[in-house]
């Protein structure tokens, strides 16, 4: 049986909680260097270090027995259920926004286009009152059409990319992040069509490093890992804007995060810790793609009238609980049940 990872699933728990933190907080503070979690956004950075780690250790050692469309059928079943819903969640939400006016007044016909190019992830033009969105329904759904992009790579060349032409691959994108990092000052892009170009980059190095760390047996054994680990993301989210913030951003991706991943592959844990790592894990993706269909209205209220700074906490705070809540039941009542469904009907098919 293999080892699994608890300590990064509590840490993929940890930073997909900060990213909704900073979401909330950006409703106040739209200026992430006025954000008291400033490079909180560099968790997608974060995110897509260990999914190459956990796709290495998940499907290397399977393609013996497993084919591109086998493994691509697997990664759709696994990711996609909760697309479908963030998506048909940020349409409701965009529909009935109390907090609008005319701002989001569109066609229906025009919000179905939004809504089919959006359950098939594919980036679509944005809709009115959304920035430059290429996902207006549902905002984070941008990482997960990269995320997409690095499994099918993976899928063809990853089985025959060795450890030479990986390093090779690693070194050449970390170059290119670092250098677009210096160049803008900070990675907060990906997500509109006017800073598109740099989605690619920001998944390049990290899937593909993360990869590398995996097929490495990249190890580091510190005590009390978890609360460890799950601080330091804090502390490196929360360091103000620096003079030169590029550079700081470039070494969080490409030295800080890998030493993170590989001290969190290191450890164990036990008891409660454990079992708090697994519930972090379990919620993790949930809470991450379905937030933020409820953050632009949280936004659109903020804006609508002035508020108390006690309110705006109180209700701040509520919605963070609302997400776990919500994150939990999505985990439990929807998405194990369509992935085991979904599982046990292509098995069915299979077999005829």
């Amino acid at each position: 049986m293999k080892k699994h990872f608890d300590i990064l699933d509590g840490l993929r728990g940890t930073a997909a909680l900060l990213v909704v933190v900073f979401h909330l907080m950006e409703a106040s503070f739209p200026d992430p260097a006025k954000n008291p979690l400033h490079h909180a956004y560099l968790a997608v950075d974060f995110f897509f270090l260990l999914s190459g780690f956990v796709i290495g250790y998940a499907y290397d050692e399977r393609w013996k027995t497993m084919t591109i469309k086998e493994f691509l059928r697997i990664r759709l079943i696994r990711l996609h259920p909760l697309v479908v819903a963030g998506v048909l969640i940020g349409a409701i939400g965009y529909w009935f926004d109390p907090f609008v006016g005319n701002a989001q007044h569109v066609s229906f016909w025009r919000l179905l286009e939004g809504v089919g190019l959006g359950l098939l992830l594919i980036p679509s033009p944005t809709l009115p009152n959304r920035w430059t969105e290429t996902h207006s329904l549902n905002g984070p759904s941008w990482s997960l059409f990269q995320e997409y992009i690095a499994n099918i790579v993976y899928g063809f060349i990853g089985p025959r990319l060795g450890r030479k032409a990986l390093i090779a691959v690693v070194v050449l994108s970390g170059i290119v992040v670092a250098t677009t990092a210096i160049a803008l000052g900070n990675l907060q892009g990906g997500w509109g069509w006017d800073t598109f170009w740099m989605a690619p980059v920001r998944v390049a190095f990290p899937f593909f490093a993360g990869l590398l760390l995996y097929r490495l047996n990249a190890r580091i054994h510190i005590p009390v890992a978890y609360p460890l680990l799950s601080l330091t993301l804090l502390i490196l989210f929360a360091l103000p804007y620096f003079p030169m913030n590029g550079i700081y951003e470039a070494i969080c991706i490409i030295i800080i995060f890998p030493l993170i991943i590989a001290a969190g592959a290191g450890g164990t844990v036990t008891g409660r810790t454990a079992k708090l790592c697994s519930f972090a894990g379990k919620i993790s993706y949930p809470i991450y793609i379905l937030h933020y269909p409820f953050i632009y209205i949280y936004t659109h209220w903020l804006y609508q009238s002035h508020h108390s700074q006690s309110l705006i906490i109180f209700v701040a705070t509520s919605l963070t609980l609302f997400f776990i809540f919500l994150a939990w039941a999505a985990f439990r009542f929807y998405d194990t049940p369509v992935r085991a469904m979904l599982t046990a009907r292509f098995r069915t098919v299979l077999k005829q």
